[in-house]
């Protein structure tokens, strides 16, 4: 039977903000109980009064509850309503004591206050004119964005796209969601095409609509760009956008045309050869990819083409010298190496663990010194970079960095125009390097310099489009030493000589139980939830003390998927709760942030600074200012609320976002639910993202079935074969493009 309630919220103990379903506390008027209500809740805050129309029921684990049909909102009439409600991080600029400051001066009268007359909260202790006029724009603000929440719930779509809809639009955010819903995914972080669609079609958007076909098309091409494609054939990507759409091929069509007019994407010819993958004859590129690939095609073979005789080197006498110099001797291989860095203009060195790669960095960068040239050495990532400066004991930094990126100025600093000052730039961890990072780095490097690229090429490749490494690899066209010998030191390590195994198709050398400390360990384990509990104990309890590790720091967790029972997700929630009792937190998107959680950043900021995979620790939650502070290598990087949603917990991630990083200790589960991922490349990555120790945790048979596959996911791109001038592909592309590079 249908009720009518009403009561004040005292707190939310659960919201999923992509639905709007929430667990609400709410004290009823004559119950000494707080009742639990449960709905889709628009944004609801502490102090709330709320008025709900629903049913009384009972949930198994919990008990009584109030299932909320529909309600309404009403301003808190208490003081202490009040001070709930303006302390609950509402307004930026009004934490629990301020609230407490101004309740306690305007009491009933406050919400008044701060709405008409907002000049006398300078009579509250700390609040200056920059706090005052933060506090009143907060407030305006707010009205606006629970006006457009309002909107997007009666349209169904969730409230927590608001925040961002305003901070991207400001005041014209409702005006620009009813006349063109479908800009959203183009404009505003983290809002795609199935969003943008859904309230589209819910404002009255025919499902044919011209717009709807162009968003679509490009939303299936983007979506190929983030499983790792640069460009689709033109008959797949008509499928999908049909299959997505639901409408016919003539729209598509028709919409396709429309987008390459506005150069929006490009329609490129292939081969001949490559046609049994591209039936039709045609590869569509977004039109930044097309440029990429096609610009580093022409800058890497014109590299390549460079007179290498203007260096004037005595190779023999470098090589004699550096024997004479260096405490250790290099293998054949490694002086081939470093003879090709001096004689070529783009040499690619890729080999597992343990084949010398870094002494070799070091004998490049030894020769080079010596001759007084200068060296940028750089790498993805920021822990790469460390890793590799401390290694080399000279100067490294990411790729970001080293190209002087600048959101203020709109881009990377380094360029054609302004290039590095380098003679030599080696790129470790080169297997990362995507088609936009390869494009940038080579604009800005000198026409006269070498450019040194080391990597494991068996490992898996970037998480961003392309497949960089191995393309310059298969393509023949420059010089390429690969590194196989494992030097003495490192066949000791049984993580060493069994991701070698691994590499090779071989089943790893497993250790039968000793006394003695190992580097690498396998528990066999068939169930999922047994799996889970031994990883907790793993991390909190038996590596710290056998190891002397820290449990956080120190030890990670690498897992082949991101859902199931041992997948990331869930292997973060039973790890948050053992390793960081933390009480002081944030919930914004059904995640729990603790104080001193670690964390990872999942996508590109360049605001920021901060990049896909970067990982760092919470130090502060700042719920006046509505804002938390993460340290990322080492500085201190401010989130807002509305920004959390680029943040995820990272006690266990997947072996992708691991790429370029090293752990002391990696313990990775594997069963067979993760079959579609059992592939050898994973494995490989994950067993060599480990310095001190690798605990797998699963089952043999798991084990052996991604030992057994070597089979890649493919990726479609044309840079081999622009590399080999095959067909009429362009290495450089059109003059159009060319120009229009420094829009990239």
């Amino acid at each position: 039977m249908t009720e009518i309630i009403e009561g004040t919220v005292e707190r939310v103990t659960y919201s999923n903000e992509e639905n709007g379903y929430s667990v609400i506390k709410v004290r009823i008027p004559g119950r000494r109980e707080l009742v639990p209500a449960v709905g889709n809740f628009v944004s609801v805050s502490p102090g709330e009064v709320l008025r709900m129309e629903g049913t009384w029921g009972s949930h198994a684990r919990f008990g009584e509850q109030f299932k909320v049909d529909r309600y309404e909102t009403a301003t808190p009439a208490s003081v202490e309503g009040i001070r709930k409600y303006l302390g609950s991080g509402l307004i930026k600029g009004i934490g629990p004591v301020m609230a407490e400051r101004i309740v306690r001066l305007f009491g009933e009268r406050t919400l008044d206050v701060i709405d008409a007359e907002p000049a006398k909260l300078s009579q509250v202790e700390g609040i200056g004119d920059y706090r005052l006029r933060q506090i009143q724009q907060a407030w305006e603000d707010q009205r606006d964005i629970r006006e457009l929440m309002v909107f997007l719930r009666a349209h169904e779509v969730s409230a927590a796209y608001a925040t961002r809809i305003f901070k991207h639009y400001g005041k014209a955010s409702l005006e620009k969601v009813q006349s063109n819903p479908y800009a959203l995914a183009m404009d505003v972080l983290g809002i795609g095409f199935l969003t943008a669609d859904k309230i589209a079609g819910n404002l009255g958007f025919s499902s044919e609509s011209p717009l709807r076909a162009e968003a679509g098309i490009l939303y299936v091409l983007q979506q190929a760009t983030d499983e790792g494609h640069v460009c689709v054939p033109r008959h797949w990507l008509m499928e999908k956008s049909c299959e997505l759409l639901q409408i016919g091929p003539a729209i598509l069509v028709d919409a396709l045309h429309r987008l390459a007019a506005d150069c929006r994407l490009v329609q490129e010819p292939v081969p001949a050869g490559l046609k049994t993958v591209f039936e039709d004859g045609t590869a569509i590129y977004l039109r930044g990819y097309h440029i990429a690939e096609c610009q580093i095609a022409q800058r890497l073979l014109y590299l390549k083409a460079f007179n290498p005789l203007q260096r004037k080197i005595d190779l023999d006498a470098s090589l004699q010298w550096l024997r004479e110099k260096l405490p250790f001797k290099l293998a054949p291989l490694q002086e081939e190496a470093v003879r090709q860095s001096l004689s070529d203009r783009v040499v690619v060195i890729t080999g597992g663990p343990g084949t010398g790669k870094t002494t070799l960095i070091v004998a490049i960068l030894s020769i080079y010194r010596k001759l007084g040239g200068q060296v940028c050495l750089a790498a993805p990532t920021g822990r790469a970079a460390k890793r590799l400066s401390e290694s080399t004991h000279h100067p490294a930094s990411t790729l970001h960095r080293l190209l002087e990126f600048s959101p203020q100025a709109g881009g990377f600093q380094r360029n054609e125009q302004k290039p590095l000052s380098a003679d030599l730039v080696i790129v470790d961890e080169s297997s990362m390097l995507d088609t936009l990072l390869m494009h940038y780095l080579l604009k800005a490097v000198p026409t006269d310099a070498t450019l040194v690229l080391v990597g494991d090429v068996d490992q898996l490749p970037s998480v961003g489009p392309g497949n960089i490494l191995r393309d310059i690899i298969a393509s023949g066209q420059f010089p390429v030493v690969r590194l196989e010998e494992i030097f003495r030191q490192a066949r000791h390590s049984s993580i060493v000589t069994n991701a070698h195994l691994i590499q090779q198709g071989k089943f790893p050398r497993l250790q039968r139980d000793s006394q003695e400390l190992q580097d690498f360990y396998f528990i066999e384990k068939e169930d999922p939830e047994d799996v889970s509990k031994i990883i907790v104990k793993l991390c909190s309890e038996r590596i710290p003390a056998r190891f002397g590790l820290d449990p956080v720091e120190d030890v990670q967790v690498l897992c082949p998927m991101h859902r199931g029972v041992i997948g990331a997700q869930r292997l973060n929630s039973v790890l948050q709760q053992a390793l960081n009792p933390e009480k002081a937190s944030i919930e914004r998107g059904g995640r729990l942030f603790r104080l001193h959680d670690k964390v990872m950043q999942i996508r590109n900021n360049y605001d920021k600074d901060v990049f896909n995979g970067d990982l760092g620790r919470i130090r502060r939650i700042d719920m006046e200012n509505q804002e938390v502070q993460v340290e990322i290598d080492g500085r201190t990087v401010a989130y807002d609320f509305s920004e959390l949603d680029e943040l995820v917990l990272a006690y266990a991630v997947s072996v992708h976002k691991a790429q370029g990083s090293e752990y002391p200790a990696v313990v990775f589960p594997l069963l067979m639910q993760h079959y579609v991922m059992l592939q050898r490349n994973l494995l490989y990555t994950a067993v060599t993202r480990a310095r001190k120790l690798v605990v797998v945790v699963g089952s043999k048979k798991a084990l052996a079935v991604a030992v057994r596959n070597n089979k890649m996911q493919q990726r479609f791109t044309l840079l081999q074969e622009r590399l080999m001038g095959q067909g009429a592909l362009r290495p450089g592309g059109t003059a159009g493009e060319r120009a229009s590079t420094e829009g990239l």
